[in-house]
């Protein structure tokens, strides 16, 4: 099969070819038809699957071939993508712009930790597109300064990570300012309770698409666990990079300071790393992915804010360094590397206090991870587990019967009944999508 034969037209064709695609992924060859023929979509697909330029490209097509009503009004946006991190609004923004490049379509991205002034001017010329994190776009809609009313294709894209950060509130905000007719397409690489409640009455009659089983890890990513005391964990990391020459690595922590602390021993050790998190402004945040990507620095430690949002072409080994206290985030976590056909690596530094992280994992996984001791940081015998004091595990929604926490979990929001989590604000907010 080839773009061709999904009936996209040649501006976008000369636009693919342009960025080196010549086939189709399976959830672009079922969504783009779909798509283009008006139709809504209920898909599920993991990272690295092709997911963006599904949608994008049918979604310029119809955009263009389509005259705007415009009559009496300032130009206004036709189509809304909501993603859930600034990251990935800036991704998906860039990629509107690539597929976009031979069309007379206007795009931008809004998402907080920028000035807000640049985009109110470039609002006020017009767009067709926005691109959007949804803490931003409120701000905007509080100030009058975006007019959703002339929506006519809303995407909301990793839905299920948006409502895992608390932007449920904000969705149903945006959804109540948008026009009740219109196209919408919802991606998840889940489909849990509240997302299936999210589509009722949201949805027309979606073609439903589903291109690999829920929650499985990419079969082109080797999983290995390293079990080691945690008080060598940082060691066995330095060692395990420099004795096998890592370049490019993602490293995972569970909080901002964790990842500091690890950069900081990295860097000391002699092998040139740097933090990315929520606590980070948008400018550091933006040129410690740059520098990653150009190979000026060897390792980017992240907490979870990039496990979801962040593209990287071919990236090779993904660590680990504690694990998610919740099982899909490990999932999301390692679906950096292993992207578009190319082989991957995960490893997991798992102290005996993590076990239990394990076992979950392994069932959403449905098989045992193989381990692997490396000789000279093995765990000492005898040695019992201590909780985990950073994680989801100890402000469970049902023991405080819904009622709002203080999370010990950095990074974290507050949990709420069904898992739902307060909105951040502040310097918190650049953990999501503000």
């Amino acid at each position: 099969m080839s773009f061709e034969s999904l009936g996209l037209m040649t501006e976008l064709l000369r636009a693919i070819n342009a960025q080196g695609y010549s086939t189709p992924t399976p959830v672009q060859s079922q969504a783009i038809p779909a798509i283009l023929n008006g139709q809504d979509i209920l898909a599920s697909a993991q990272t690295g699957t092709g997911k963006t330029a599904g949608f994008t490209l049918p979604l310029l097509q119809r955009l263009h071939t389509s005259p705007a009503n415009t009559t009496g009004k300032q130009r206004r946006p036709r189509a809304l993508i909501l993603t859930p991190t600034r990251e990935l609004a800036a991704q998906v923004g860039q990629s509107v712009k690539n597929y976009s490049a031979h069309l007379p379509l206007r795009s931008m991205e809004i998402y907080g930790g920028v000035s807000i002034n640049p985009q109110i001017s470039t609002l006020r010329k017009g767009v067709d597109i926005l691109v959007a994190t949804p803490g931003r776009l409120l701000d905007h809609v509080n100030q009058h300064t975006v007019d959703l009313s002339g929506i006519e294709i809303l995407v909301l894209d990793e839905a299920d990570r948006m409502l895992d950060m608390g932007f449920i509130n904000d969705i149903k905000k945006i959804l109540a300012r948008l026009p009740k007719q219109k196209q919408t397409l919802l991606f998840s690489a889940t489909f849990s309770n509240e997302i299936r409640q999210l589509t009722q009455g949201l949805l027309k009659s979606p073609v439903q698409i589903e291109v690999a089983a829920t929650n499985s890890a990419a079969e082109r990513i080797e999983q290995i666990v390293h079990p080691v005391d945690n008080k060598r964990k940082s060691a066995l990391l330095s060692y395990m990079i420099g004795s096998q020459n890592m370049h490019q690595v993602l490293v995972f922590t569970r909080t901002k300071h964790g990842a500091n602390r690890l950069a900081d021993h990295l860097d000391k050790d002699g092998i040139r790393a740097t933090a990315i998190h929520g606590n980070k402004s948008q400018g550091a945040r933006t040129k410690a992915l740059a520098d990653f990507k150009q190979g000026k620095v060897r390792v980017l430690v992240a907490t979870d804010i990039a496990a979801r949002g962040l593209d990287i072409q071919q990236l090779p080994h993904v660590i680990n360094y504690e694990l998610p206290n919740v099982a899909e985030d490990y999932v999301h976590r390692i679906g950096r590397t292993g992207r578009a056909g190319h082989e991957g690596e995960a490893r997991s530094l798992v102290c005996i206090d993590e076990y239990k992280l394990l076992s979950s994992i392994e069932r959403l996984l449905k098989r045992k991870l193989p381990q692997d001791v490396i000789p000279g940081y093995e765990p000492t015998p005898g040695m019992q587990p201590s909780p985990i004091k950073n994680g989801r595990s100890h402000n469970s929604p049902k023991a405080n019967n819904g009622k709002r926490t203080k999370s010990p979990h950095a990074g974290q929001a507050p949990v709420h009944a069904k898992g739902q989590r307060k909105r951040r604000t502040g310097n918190q907010a650049g953990q999501g999508g503000r």
